[in-house]
């Protein structure tokens, strides 16, 4: 059985030593999207429900979001659950209740 080589690299004292394409190529190795745009919302396990009657438009939601995807259109609060992940932060931060975190069905 053949076993693997091992390079030895002295360790580097500052940046400018690093190896080029350590440092220039670790993001696409790490899975970046190279500019494009992720649908990432369907990992999520609740949904955020706005129930209309109770909402007051006060942004909060809109204001806490992480993904940016709450925003007010008119009068009603509009959820892109192409982006939303279900993190709750909405829910937690609406004052009148507005929002329910709902189990996604499977």
């Amino acid at each position: 059985m053949l076993k693997p080589q091992i390079k030895r690299f002295s360790k580097p004292r500052t940046w400018k030593e690093l190896p080029i394409e350590t440092a220039g190529s670790s993001i696409n190795q790490l899975g970046g999207s190279g500019g494009q745009v992720i649908k990432t919302g369907d990992w999520r396990a609740f949904r955020p429900v706005v129930d209309s009657g109770k909402c007051v438009q006060c942004r909060v939601c809109e204001t806490f979001c992480p993904e940016n995807a709450i925003a007010l259109k008119g009068e009603d609060v509009r959820v892109d659950y192409d982006y939303c992940k279900g993190c709750g932060i909405c829910a937690h931060e609406c004052r009148s209740g507005a929002i329910s975190m709902v189990k996604e069905a499977v």
